[in-house]
């Protein structure tokens, strides 16, 4: 066994990737008191606060680098589908993105509740619906998605339990996004920083 230290103000993941190749049988729907509001093309502004609330718990931040104008290329894509999961007062509570834009393949690029919905079971009720959404589109042969040990603890189980078999495992190095001010210090606090 090797240790290869990562250098101070970064960030180390290892990120397993997941896939889909057939559609899932069709199980009952579980119930939910929350709903899925399809944003056909969200602001910047406003597709950065929500992802903000969801992934800064998780050190999400890609997003968080691209200026307006790139960013907007993406989540403007027709073929780039964003769900903003809400309460029953419109509270935006969570984040499906979808991406179709090869051909016969759909990743889920961004998929998130705020922690204080944690282990509530709703989880699996987003997840029955971005199965669904994903394959209702025409052609899809598969669906992809990864996750990294900066995620909630049990993200890797539960896209395996969703029916996701994992096909490849990378390690991932970064400036440490509280360090270079995308994010701020005390997100993350399970992250220790190291400077």
């Amino acid at each position: 066994m090797s240790f290869t230290p990562i250098a101070k103000g970064e960030v180390g993941a290892i990120v397993t990737s997941l896939e889909m190749r057939s559609r899932p049988s069709l199980r009952p729907l579980p119930s939910s008191d929350l709903r899925l509001e399809r944003w056909p093309n969200p602001t910047a502004k406003k597709y950065r606060a929500l992802f903000r609330r969801v992934g800064e718990p998780w050190l999400w931040f890609s997003r968080l680098t691209l200026d307006d104008a790139d960013l907007l290329r993406i989540i403007q894509d027709p073929q780039v589908r964003i769900w903003a999961v809400t309460d029953r007062s419109g509270v935006e509570l969570g984040i499906v993105e979808l991406d179709f834009r090869v051909t016969g393949e759909c990743e889920i690029a961004f998929f998130g509740l705020v922690p204080e919905l944690a282990e509530m079971g709703y989880g699996k009720w987003l997840m029955a619906m971005t199965l669904q959404f994903a394959w209702n589109e025409p052609g899809m042969e598969r669906l992809w998605v990864h996750t990294c040990t900066l995620d909630a603890p049990g993200a890797l189980n539960f896209y395996i339990k969703s029916g996701f078999t994992p096909y490849q495992r990378q390690v991932e190095t970064f400036a440490d996004p509280r360090l270079t001010g995308l994010i701020p210090p005390n997100a993350a606090p399970q992250i220790p920083l190291i400077t």
